[in-house]
């Protein structure tokens, strides 16, 4: 499960295609449409 490590980390949701850029470290995993969001490289 990826989780949030560093600011600039993108991530995506399968279902509705929300994307998110860290701009701030909290930790933990993303989540959208009740699942996790996937880490883009």
């Amino acid at each position: 499960m990826p989780r949030v490590e560093e600011v600039g980390q993108k991530f995506r949701c399968n279902i509705c295609g929300n994307i998110v850029e860290v701009v701030e470290v909290g930790g933990g995993a993303l989540v959208c449409c009740g699942e996790e969001m996937e880490l883009i490289e």
